[in-house]
């Protein structure tokens, strides 16, 4: 039996008990993905970020993250959550971290001068296409317009629409294998759009704050408001908030948010 550093962040936020909290596990060596998976559904949060050091000569580590069921291909909050551990607890100096993924290549992560930290993430503006009754019965809501990114992504006219969304999770997770985001314009001062995110095929009924997400509610929002800078808020019951770019002839997204250190700790295995 091996013992190994633990840390409970919560992202997207600069208090605790508000954002998403996500798991973060330096290593040395890569543990069997079986160990891998076992510790994310011990911890039993939405997202368990895995890192070693890079031996690629483009990055510094090699990311991985786990929901409590399955190995994911892009979490925004536990990539928040794993640099905000190498600056503020590990000692890592730099003003940046580069993060080698399997599925979605290089991400970086950078410092910024108001303390939040700024994901760089891949783009996906996706396309509209045709509201299907499945979908409306398992959303029990019908969205003005519905697009398809790596997730589902409903329209609705205002926040209030979006807040009393109740869908029903059984149905929701038959309609796409990783998410079904929500959103509309925010009835809020200071922010520009609001967002939900379901992910109950990975075992996440509902998430508290969710960056990939924002790789396609970005594009949209920016072409849709005509302007790049966007400030964001999810409104889960933990709620988040996120500092917006989209870098259209990139290809790319800024994400930028707080995050708090909640937990330190060893774990057994």
């Amino acid at each position: 039996m091996s013992d190994y550093s633990i840390f409970q962040v919560d992202a997207f936020t600069s208090e605790i008990f508000r954002g998403n909290p996500a798991a973060v596990v330096p290593l040395a060596a890569w543990l069997d993905e079986t160990v891998l998976q076992n510790i994310a559904q011990e911890n039993n949060l939405s997202e368990t970020a895995f890192f070693t050091r890079a031996r690629e000569e483009d990055a510094d580590f090699h990311l991985r993250w786990f929901t409590p069921v399955a190995e994911v291909d892009l979490c925004g909050h536990a990539t928040l959550a794993a640099a905000h551990v190498l600056f503020k607890e590990l000692g890592w100096q730099q003003d940046r971290v580069k993060f080698s993924t399997e599925q979605t290549g290089i991400v970086t992560v950078f410092r910024c001068d108001d303390d939040r930290l700024q994901l760089d993430f891949p783009a996906w503006p996706g396309k509209e296409i045709t509201i299907f009754d499945e979908f409306v019965q398992a959303l029990a809501a019908r969205p003005e317009q519905l697009r398809l990114t790596r997730d589902h992504m409903a329209i609705f006219n205002s926040e209030t629409e979006v807040a009393a969304v109740t869908p029903h999770m059984a149905r929701l997770a038959k309609i796409n294998d990783v998410g079904i985001i929500i959103t509309a314009p925010a009835d809020q001062l200071g922010v520009d759009f609001v967002s939900r995110f379901f992910a109950p095929h990975h075992g996440i009924p509902e998430d508290p704050v969710t960056g990939s997400a924002h790789c396609s509610l970005i594009p949209y929002w920016a072409e849709r408001l005509g302007k790049a800078a966007l400030m964001a808020r999810q409104i889960s019951p933990r709620g988040g908030d996120l500092k917006c770019t989209y870098l259209p002839q990139e290809g790319r997204v800024h994400i930028a948010g707080h995050a708090v250190t909640y937990l330190k700790g060893q774990i057994f295995v």
